[in-house]
């Protein structure tokens, strides 16, 4: 199944040595935290990914067209100019494809969605953000969504308090109220799956935001249902937040290394 990953942001609020790179590729132990977000999907089989890009757009190029060579042991004859890589990467990393999809710098998630369109050949595909990670059995996930027969199924979250609020009633969303203030019950927490009918609800407005007119729309047609996932998530909002990534990476106790 085909994965959206959104990757257009700036990141502003991270800070320290990490500033000014697009988030996603700010690097957990060594690898850009899109990289741990792929592996996540591709231990679940899922290896087809879009990276909706925008920020820095030519650091995701880069590092993703010279993968196998920062992976790979490398020789390079200097008479005849000729480089021989001697590969490392993992098994299910040789079957990744990997469409940089060029979304606008300054496009909000909702046309960044739409203007990956023309790549979704899938009549059901993922999408999630570039910089959560989390514990989460995508299979399963990917069974509610079809168990239920909606058009869109988000990962219902318990975190901080700084993110807005859910209603959820016998697993269907019926109100979506994003980035409020105070909240005590579940949030979105990325990894989507949706229908291709989610296309009706989104279009080519610059200003235009998944998370509100969007999914708001859904929640109010009965198309947005809630897949409650009790374990790890954890978003790098904020350099403390990527500083806990790290130290958990570090000390081999990270808690969405899956695969």
């Amino acid at each position: 199944m085909q994965v959206a990953i959104l990757c257009g942001g700036r990141g502003t609020r991270i800070q320290g040595e990490v500033a000014n790179v697009p988030k996603p590729m700010v690097p957990i132990g060594g690898f850009p935290i899109v990289w741990h977000i792929m592996k996540t999907y591709s231990h679940f089989g899922h290896r087809e990914f879009i990276p909706c890009l925008g920020y820095r757009s030519w650091d995701f190029k880069e590092y993703f067209m010279n993968y196998r060579a920062k992976m790979a042991d490398v020789t390079v004859r200097l008479g005849d100019n000729t480089i021989q890589t001697h590969a490392h990467e993992a098994e299910d990393e040789k079957d990744w494809v990997v469409h940089l999809a060029e979304t606008g710098l300054e496009a909000l998630t909702g046309a960044r969605v739409q203007r990956i369109k023309k790549y979704i050949t899938d009549d059901v595909f993922m999408l999630t953000y570039g910089d959560g990670l989390a514990d989460i059995d995508i299979n399963k996930l990917v069974e509610f969504h079809k168990s239920h027969g909606k058009i869109a199924t988000l990962t219902a979250v318990r975190p901080p308090s700084r993110f807005g609020d859910l209603d959820i009633v016998d697993g269907q969303i019926t109100a979506f109220k994003e980035k409020l203030e105070v909240g005590q019950g579940a949030i979105n927490g990325g990894y989507f799956v949706l229908n291709r009918e989610v296309f009706d609800y989104l279009d080519d407005r610059e200003d235009l935001t998944f998370e509100q007119e969007p999914l708001r729309n859904l929640a109010a047609d009965g198309q947005l249902m809630a897949f409650q996932h009790e374990g790890f998530w954890l978003p790098m909002d904020t350099f403390r937040e990527w500083n806990m990534l790290e130290k958990m990476w570090a000390s081999g106790q990270a808690p969405w290394k899956v695969w």
